[in-house]
């Protein structure tokens, strides 16, 4: 019900402030603009699904390789103990556990287009255990919060547009994202938990989180010894070689298990194909919502309202700049690379706000985006606490993301 109110929200904002800008600016090109949105984010919406059928088809063929060759019971095995209790509704070594698995490790490496695949696969197994098929299960909502709080160690994507757009140095931003992710992933962690009443000092849990911080130090470590110039190229190469050594070892150990390997990848593949034609309503209905309601303004008005508080509050400003990232973020993964490369065009790649920025956008995912393709894609409407523990993530990590901008590069401020 939360994403239904909050998609009606998007077009009565939207045309409360288009209202006020025909009848104060006497803008008389507004409602056109509205309409034209609608039209234009449809389009977006149905290219995007176009996009995802390609690569899911490719995927879930893979997964269904792994799945069938065995090694998805390997990983959900090695990932188990932690997982039954993030996800105590789901059985010990439940075949989801090997898809969030590589879901978490996509993300991680900073690969989306792999992550999606076998996120949406994961979704549709625990829906096949969940008794209320329009509602978001505990185990579902846990997964969600995960993918959309971001956790990311090479993040590819944002050094690439930081080098198009002139940076100096690209991977400047590399150990600050990690920082904010980690930040946001863990927030995510911890209200949902809270709801849901795990408990978080399991020594099991602890032991997987230690894990997990020693193993992000070590990546920092790493990354440190490196020349800022090299950090692109090494982070580049080593997610795709883990990428792709994923896909020879599902491939090898379906082999061993004298599996028919390509007729597995086909059954797989025409299931990532109906999975994409199955989410293309959903990402039409929530990309027009965010489309009208940021070509009216109100995301500027908004903006701009923050900027005189905190300017009256006395604090520095510098940070407002990349506030327009920050807010659309949550609502769309292209409007927010679209203001960080505007931000970056007005301001330099290397100026503050520049940098902010693309913490900004690598300091979580997307979360209506995500709510709408990974429920969408098995039928859920009532999304229960999902939005609002993915919105405490998302918080997170904007916070720390500016918090981190200011301390690694606040020096560079005017």
């Amino acid at each position: 019900m939360a994403l239904n109110y909050i998609w009606i929200a998007f077009f009565l904002i939207a045309f409360v402030v288009a209202l006020l800008r025909l009848i104060i600016l006497q803008d008389t090109t507004i409602f056109p603009e509205l309409v034209n949105a609608t039209f234009e984010y449809a389009r977006t919406g149905f290219n995007i699904s176009l996009g995802l059928t390609g690569v899911l088809t490719l995927w879930m063929g893979f997964m269904k390789i792994a799945e069938d060759g065995g090694m998805v019971k390997l990983m959900s095995k090695a990932i188990g103990p932690f997982f039954s209790r993030l996800f105590p509704s789901l059985p010990k070594n439940h075949p989801a556990y090997g898809s969030m698995m590589m879901n978490m490790a996509a993300n991680m490496l900073g690969l989306d287009n792999a992550a999606t695949p076998v996120g949406l696969k994961a979704m549709r197994e625990m829906q096949s255990l969940n008794p209320e098929k329009d509602t978001a299960s505990n185990a579902q909502i846990m997964f969600l919060v995960l993918n959309t709080s971001g956790l990311t160690i090479i993040p590819i994507s944002i050094m690439v547009y930081r080098a198009e757009m002139g940076a100096v140095n690209p991977a400047d931003i590399f150990l600050p994202i990690l920082l904010a992710t980690f930040f946001s992933t863990l927030a995510g962690i911890i209200a949902v938990a809270t709801v849901q009443r795990i408990n978080l000092l399991d020594p099991v849990i602890l032991a997987y989180l230690g894990g997990t911080t020693i193993f992000v130090a070590g990546i920092i470590y790493g990354f440190s010894k490196l020349e800022r110039d090299q950090m692109q190229t090494v982070s580049l190469l080593l997610a795709n070689f883990i990428l792709f050594s994923f896909i020879i070892t599902f491939i090898v150990k379906a082999l061993l298990k004298k599996i028919n390997v390509y007729e597995s990848f086909i059954e797989g593949a025409k299931e990532g194909f109906f999975t994409a034609v199955k989410i293309i309503p959903y990402l039409v209905a929530i990309l027009v919502g965010i489309g009208v309601f940021r070509v009216s303004g109100a995301m500027d008005y908004i903006v701009e309202g923050i900027g005189l508080l905190v300017a009256w509050m006395g604090f520095d400003t510098e940070f407002v700049g990349a506030l327009p990232t920050a807010l659309m973020k949550p609502l769309s993964g292209s409007g927010a690379r679209g203001m960080m490369i505007d931000v970056m065009k007005a301001e330099g790649a290397d100026s503050f706000v520049g940098r902010l920025s693309s913490i900004v956008q690598g300091a979580t995912d997307t979360t209506f985006y995500v709510i709408a393709v990974y429920f969408g894609s098995v039928g859920i409407r009532k999304t229960r606490h999902a939005i609002s523990c993915g919105l405490i993530a998302d918080l997170a990590g904007i916070i720390a993301a500016i918090a981190l901008g200011y301390l690694f590069f606040g020096d560079t401020l005017p």
